[in-house]
């Protein structure tokens, strides 16, 4: 078995579950290898709230918050005001934080708060039997969408690139390597991180969304239809942007700004 599974994953609850060609464990082994290059073992705590994606950390041998439905981001920001020492990893999925969590996402954007969350976006909720999700492209093909998705998909990166957050990045589950550099990027930054990947559910979005339920050609796709992203740089028609978004180094981070204020007041936190 890979050494990094040893350290890190509870093999006695193995196998996981996702669905065969499912590629939430390609980025359940991106974070682990971040984690373990950047030696932070020990200094990480993961939050979640429900769906497929969000079950990736629950086999991971660290303190774990497996939260509420669209809540990952709520309980994660009250942790990390609680121990703003823990370098907090949250996992959601594009219906989990789009959806129903999508305030949360908008003002712990807007704060900045030192956060790194990694998206898994299969545009679609697979947990609960492939209805729409907020990310679905349109013309899907979903339990919800029989003739076909209308509605403009919502771009989280965009979204939280505008309300504030300080590191945005986009990667798939075709590009692990990039992947686990993006996660441990946004692990180091001191800001809020948004990292969304691209990940294929052949289960549930297979022919209604990609037009094809095979896992490799799905990767295929991926690579296909990315075009990676440069500033000044023109995006070819019809691709995806994928890459490091937005890096800004400078943004005052959250809990800054509230040591500050205890400051001013003359309060000095323990």
């Amino acid at each position: 078995m890979n050494k990094l599974y040893k350290k890190y994953i509870k093999t006695e609850l193995l196998p996981t579950l996702f669905c065969p060609g499912c590629g939430n464990g390609i980025i359940q082994y991106a974070a682990i290898d971040a984690i373990d290059k950047l030696g932070i073992k020990e200094e990480v705590a993961c939050v979640s709230g429900i769906g497929c994606s969000s079950w990736i950390p629950c086999y991971y041998k660290l303190d774990v918050m497996h939260t509420m439905h669209g809540r990952a981001l709520a309980f994660a920001q009250g942790l990390k005001l609680a121990q703003p020492d823990k370098k907090i990893l949250v996992f959601t999925g594009d219906g989990d934080c789009l959806a129903i969590g999508g305030n949360h996402l908008l003002h712990a954007s807007a704060r900045n708060i030192d956060l790194t969350v990694v998206m898994a976006n299969n545009y679609i909720y697979g947990m609960t039997g492939g209805q729409k999700s907020p990310s679905t492209p349109k013309g899907s093909i979903t339990k919800t969408t029989p003739f076909g998705s209308i509605d403009e998909p919502i771009d989280g990166c965009k979204l939280a690139m505008t309300m504030g957050a300080s590191y945005v990045a986009r990667w798939t589950t075709a590009h692990p390597v990039q992947l686990a550099k993006a996660i441990r990027e946004g692990m180091e930054h001191c800001g809020f991180s948004f990292i969304e990947v691209l990940c294929q559910c052949p289960v549930q979005a297979g022919k209604g969304v990609y037009g094809e339920k095979e896992p490799a050609k799905i990767l295929k796709y991926y690579r296909e239809k990315t075009d990676s992203y440069k500033e000044g740089k023109e995006i070819a028609e019809g691709k995806i942007p994928i890459g490091t978004l937005k890096y800004d180094k400078n943004a005052e981070e959250y809990i800054q700004k509230v040591n500050k204020k205890l400051i001013s007041q003359g309060i000095k936190r323990g």
